[in-house]
């Protein structure tokens, strides 16, 4: 059980990797398709999980980049 909020907090803090907005959504995007398929793997609903943790790890990623630039 403990897997799972170590993989998010690593998630969080790799999805701001890069220096473009695209780096960053990439980062974000690989991340949270990685995380996803792991935790949904649990549930045996792992391209469901990959699916949503790739859209949630592509938000982030831009979320981050747009906090970096100061525009959130």
């Amino acid at each position: 059980m403990i897997a799972i909020p170590l993989t998010l907090v690593a998630a969080v803090a790799l999805s701001g990797c890069g220096n473009t907005t695209g780096a960053r959504v990439g980062t974000g995007t690989a991340l949270g398709l990685a995380t996803g398929a792991a935790i949904g793997a649990f549930s045996a609903q792992a391209g469901a999980g990959a699916l949503i943790g790739a859209g949630v790890g592509a938000l982030g990623g831009y979320l981050v980049d747009e906090h970096q630039k100061g525009n959130l």
